[in-house]
């Protein structure tokens, strides 16, 4: 289903008196009514037939709206779920802000769709290393199954900030934020 004007319709069914906070997408089911062309790319920049959304609030908007289930990800209003393909994570976190120090430090995340959450137990930091390059991708949990790639400059951010740890006999350098420890790599000989 990729018919140019199924955004413009998906937008008209979110209950207008939502504005103020996300909907909840969660408690919506309504039936499936196939793909659309859209797509979110690893760098957090939205898609629709093909093209750049540039327009930031009609990101902000459809980001409202974002479910997964499983691996899939949908767009939920009351009355639609329609699937959209993402590359990696939904959004990126694009800064970070830092309260406090050592065990009492809190970090805050702001996501490219201006979701701000404060990394803890409830939304967990989590760093996956590629098999071939080695290379980290950090994720910071956002809401109900969505999580945001924190973006290099954020990530190295959190570098500066990290320090040792032993977790299971093994030094681990990492962040703490609201009273938890999230490692981000083992420590260098």
């Amino acid at each position: 289903m990729s018919d140019p004007g199924k955004a413009g319709e998906l937008l008209a069914q979110i209950p207008k008196g939502e504005a103020k906070g996300l909907p909840p997408v969660h408690l919506w089911n309504p039936d499936f009514c196939g793909d659309i062309d859209m797509r979110i790319a690893r760098d957090g920049s939205w898609f629709y037939m093909g093209t750049p959304i540039g327009r930031k609030p009609m990101v902000r908007l459809f980001s409202t709206i974002l479910r997964r289930d499983g691996d899939d990800y949908f767009l939920v209003t009351p009355v639609e779920k329609v699937g959209i393909r993402v590359d990696d994570a939904p959004f990126v976190a694009v800064t970070l802000r830092v309260e406090g120090e050592g065990e009492r430090q809190a970090l805050y995340f702001t996501s490219n769709v201006e979701d701000e959450v404060l990394a803890g137990a409830e939304h967990p930091l989590r760093v996956e290393l590629d098999d071939r390059t080695q290379e980290p991708a950090p994720y910071v949990h956002v809401r109900a199954n969505l999580e945001a790639l924190v973006h290099r400059n954020v990530f190295y951010q959190l570098v500066e900030l990290a320090v040792p740890r032993e977790i299971d006999g093994q030094t681990w350098l990492g962040v703490w934020s609201a009273g938890s420890f999230f490692p981000l790599g083992p420590q260098p000989d």
